[in-house]
């Protein structure tokens, strides 16, 4: 498996290890044989499922990273995929939440993850009708249920680090901002995005433009070739398959003028990769977004009779929830790893405030 570099530790495996790990119980109570049965049992018989949005898991972003992570668990504990083990129900229209929630109900498993705010609402009538089942939205809350977890990132503060990194590197003084579809978590990344680009300097132009799906590269591509065209040199997307448009983009542009360089901000995991070409690789960084790992600890702890229902659990640099890769920014501007790492300093102790929504404009 490819390892990313990044500025920090690894990516959430103190933090979420700290932050599931479940009280410890008082000693002095043993288990009969047949107890100890009964619950080995149940762990081989225990089943993890995933429901996407959309854009599927071959999305190289936030939806493969949910599945890399299930995957990685059911290696972990000697699961098959299919029923009984481990499995994932592609979205591909919003109508498909529900039936792929019930779907995963009458398949029996003892899990199932939600992965992505959209799912929100789907979740929670399914986990109201289902009691005996658990369920973990990622990205958004649903509170009042205790067979369900809610898994949130705080993708502001990685962002604000791309900004700085986006501010650094273009030579153009414009950058650009792809989101996949407007609401409360693709504005956390353009908030913190535009906050770190003005913490460089405030004179940098930010374009800011909204794909409305998260399975459109085409859409992306276009959009991507509009902000370059206009002088945009760097562009950093939060828009799921979407954003597989805009690496093209790049390339294309890379190929034909290499002279005049442009470059993606990759978004969720390392996407380093879809930004390589015969010529280099036009991936400057990459915001990391623990999901995968989320997802891996929270279906062990709930296949330890351990799960967190009903808690809220937001993961940010201090929880080593977020990050960001270290990319081709040394190659680009050797001051920007100094500059990143004073950031995440600061946002850790709180000297430096992201902010989590975009500021809305000024009336007219």
């Amino acid at each position: 498996m490819k390892t990313s570099k990044k500025f920090g530790l690894s990516l959430l495996t103190l933090g979420l290890t700290v932050a599931l790990a479940a009280c410890g119980g008082g000693g002095g109570d043993t288990k009969s044989t047949d107890d100890a049965k009964k619950e080995d049992t149940g762990k081989d018989d225990f089943s993890a499922a995933l429901v996407t949005d959309l854009g599927g898991v071959d999305d190289k972003s936030f939806n493969q990273s949910a599945w890399e992570g299930l995957q990685a668990w059911g290696d972990e504990n000697g699961k098959e995929k299919g029923v009984g083990g481990y499995n994932y129900f592609q979205s591909d229209s919003d109508a498909d939440f529900e039936l792929n929630l019930n779907s995963a109900i009458d398949d029996g498993y003892n899990i199932i993850f939600g992965v992505g705010f959209k799912l929100q609402p789907a979740v929670k009538e399914i986990a109201e009708a289902n009691a005996d089942t658990e369920f973990v939205i990622v990205d958004e809350t649903i509170e009042g249920l205790d067979n369900v977890a809610s898994v949130l990132f705080k993708d502001h503060e990685a962002s604000y680090l791309a900004g700085i990194a986006a501010a650094k590197a273009t030579k153009t003084n414009k950058v650009g901002f792809v989101g996949g579809m407007e609401g409360a978590v693709i504005g956390r990344f353009q908030a913190g995005f535009e906050a770190g680009v003005a913490s460089v300097d405030e004179d940098i132009k930010v374009d800011v433009k909204y794909v409305g799906s998260f399975g459109d590269a085409a859409k992306g591509k276009s959009i991507a070739a509009a902000m370059y065209q206009s002088g945009v040199d760097v562009i950093f997307h939060a828009s799921g398959d979407t954003g597989q448009g805009v690496f093209s983009e790049a390339i294309d542009l890379m190929n034909t003028n290499p002279e005049n360089p442009v470059w993606v901000i990759g978004v969720d995991r390392d996407q380093e990769d879809e930004g390589a070409y015969d010529g280099g690789n036009v991936t400057l960084t990459s915001t990391l977004k623990g999901v995968g790992t989320a997802v891996q600890d929270i279906a062990n702890k709930a296949l330890k009779g351990e799960f967190p229902g009903g808690e809220i659990m937001n993961y940010g640099l201090a929880e080593e929830g977020v990050d960001l890769t270290a990319g081709q920014l040394d190659d680009v501007n050797p001051d920007i790893k100094q500059l990143v790492e004073d950031a995440k300093k600061g946002i850790i102790d709180g000297t430096i405030e992201v902010p989590d929504a975009p500021e809305k404009p000024d009336a007219q």
